[in-house]
């Protein structure tokens, strides 16, 4: 059996995968390694594609679209792995990506997730917004990262170049779990669509007495922001309701109810910037997502008895107070 499947999920992303395949094949499989596409019933011809171009790529076939989270779940169901690497379609790897990943793996049982340096595939010279070296988690859960600090992504020059590290949280568009503890933990929850499930994943990781790492001698350069722009309104939304959720369902009930108050009234000043700004489609979107969550929370009965929150990296600090108010662009 081979150590690590390798699993881009697709969905009518023919283009994305003939930019960005040629360089996971070569860089990928291995006498150690495959590469599998998971496809969400895609109808533009790309399975036929990979087929054609790549009958070394193993392809996993869903003949519907089970979106991010259970699209995966599925996926890795299937792959009968030690290790499984969640990989998105545009992400270019590189020579040698994952083998430092496996190897850190093997060493250290301990180790629940691990994600790579991320870099921009737009801009290389800077981290990519999507999980940049290693994300954290701020007291209030707001969710940012090293070499990322809510909209600015910092140059990379060397300075998270350093031995393995413990965060938060590895970003779902480079992560790699053992399969076992991927499925003991339920995968990645549907019910979150998309946008910080896999937050929501690796808290699940720690409670589960695991940690999280982000490795830097391992690079891979992420696109980013194919399927939603930043600005977009309906990540806004997905990003308001998710965080909140992820707060919810992974602390205790007393001190869940406490964090999401304060969550509220500060997800009101941003409403109120967006209303400022004259940008009301943003501005109702924070509303929607508040509103769901509300609805959202109720189907999440089964709440931990551990605060764990404080035992994360990064939760010492107030990451919105830094850079909305100081004005700092790391910290």
């Amino acid at each position: 059996m081979k150590k690590l499947g390798v699993i881009i999920l697709n969905w009518n992303g023919l283009g994305l995968l003939k930019k960005y395949l040629p360089d996971a094949v070569r860089h990928t499989i291995s006498e150690s390694a495959d590469l599998i596409v998971a496809d969400n019933g895609s109808t533009d011809g790309s399975v036929e594609w990979v087929r054609s171009a790549y009958p070394e790529v193993k392809i996993i076939r869903f003949d519907e679209n089970f979106g991010f989270a259970e699209g995966y779940n599925r996926a890795i169901r299937q792959a009968d792995y030690p290790f499984v690497t969640l990989l998105n379609s545009d992400v270019r790897v590189t020579q040698g990506w994952w083998q430092p990943i496996v190897s850190f793996m093997e060493r250290h049982p301990e180790a629940g997730a691990v994600q790579p340096k991320i870099l921009s595939d737009r801009n290389p010279s800077l981290f990519e917004y999507a999980g940049a070296a290693g994300g954290y988690l701020d007291r209030l859960g707001y969710p940012f990262c090293r070499g990322r600090l809510f909209d600015h992504c910092e140059e990379d020059r060397g300075q998270y170049d350093t031995p393995p590290t413990e965060v938060a949280w590895a970003s779902g568009a480079c992560l790699t779990m053992p399969r076992d503890l991927y499925l003991k933990l339920g995968g990645l929850d549907p019910k979150f669509f998309a946008h910080q499930e896999e937050i929501d994943l690796c808290w699940r990781v720690i409670r589960s007495g695991k940690k999280v790492y982000a490795l830097s001698d391992s690079v891979v350069y992420h696109l980013g922001g194919g399927s939603l722009p930043k600005d977009n309104p309906k990540k806004t939304y997905l990003n308001f309701r998710n965080n909140l959720l992820l707060l919810h369902k992974n602390l205790p009930r007393a001190r869940g109810r406490r964090l999401t108050f304060v969550r509220r009234l500060a997800d009101t000043l941003a409403w109120g910037m967006f209303l400022l700004k004259g940008d009301f489609k943003n501005a109702n979107a924070i509303v929607k997502a508040h509103r769901d969550f509300s609805r959202m929370a109720r189907e999440y009965t089964d709440l931990p008895a551990d605060d764990t929150l404080s035992c994360i990296p990064g939760t010492k600090k107030y990451a919105v107070i830094s850079r909305y108010l100081l004005r700092k662009k790391s910290i």
